[in-house]
């Protein structure tokens, strides 16, 4: 349903993402921020669901600054690979990998002149953070699972923007009393804890649980519906 655009970034860096345009009349703009494993067709199948929902959706691919046309599956492999990936994009220089995903906000507003919102998952949900808190054009951000954001260095900082965040009882990268700690240091954050393991949403990882994945997404759903008309 989608195709892959070039975005430019600030520094002029050419970003490819994918994007899918919504078939009825547009009810905003989400920018679908990747996990650990590139733009593949998980997150490429999140995008078209985006868009089957009325949005325009779009996923910057966020490891072009350190290696192009990563796509990944969930072999252990392959999450050594995208560890590595990730880590090298976040040694870069400020702003580094944001100002690609503020490349994506800004096409997102232009080309459906609506609000946009922002939605990650692992990795994806600690940028999903984080552009909540430093980059502008946003009307909401709903990361899931975020890994890193519940560290002090990341509750530190302030949201900008309503933010649902989804995390997991049985996930062994984000110990529930960080989550715990998130949600008491930003009250106004809607926080809900599913009874899954990490990347419960992904139907191609063995962790996915088809309840919590629904649940998140009705409720995610929702949200932006409130945050985007």
């Amino acid at each position: 349903m989608g195709h892959f655009i070039q975005l430019s970034a600030a520094d002029g860096k050419s970003i490819p993402a994918y994007v899918a345009h919504p078939t009825g009349a547009v009810k905003g703009a989400v920018v679908v921020i990747q996990e650990i494993f590139g733009v593949n067709s998980h997150i490429r199948n999140v995008v078209d669901g985006y868009a089957e929902s009325g949005y325009l959706a779009i996923a910057p691919a966020a490891f072009e600054r350190v290696k192009s046309g990563v796509e990944l599956g969930y072999a252990e492999a392959d999450m050594g690979e995208g560890f590595g990936h990730k880590t090298a994009v976040e040694a870069l220089p400020a702003p580094g990998v944001l100002q690609d995903i503020q490349a994506a906000i800004d096409y997102a507003a232009k080309s459906s002149g609506h609000k946009v919102g922002i939605v990650g998952y692992c990795w994806g949900g600690l940028l999903t953070w984080r552009a909540a808190c430093m980059l502008s054009g946003l009307s909401a951000a709903a990361p899931y699972y975020g890994g890193g954001m519940t560290t002090d260095a990341e509750i530190a900082r302030l949201p900008q923007v309503p933010v649902m965040a989804h995390f997991s009882n049985q996930d062994k990268y984000i110990p529930m009393p960080s989550v715990e700690a998130f949600g008491k240091a930003h009250p106004h954050v809607q926080v809900f804890v599913y009874d899954a393991h990490h990347g419960f949403n992904c139907d191609q990882r063995g962790s996915w649980d088809a309840p919590s994945a629904a649940l998140a997404q009705e409720r995610t759903l929702a949200f932006f519906a409130q945050h985007l008309a």
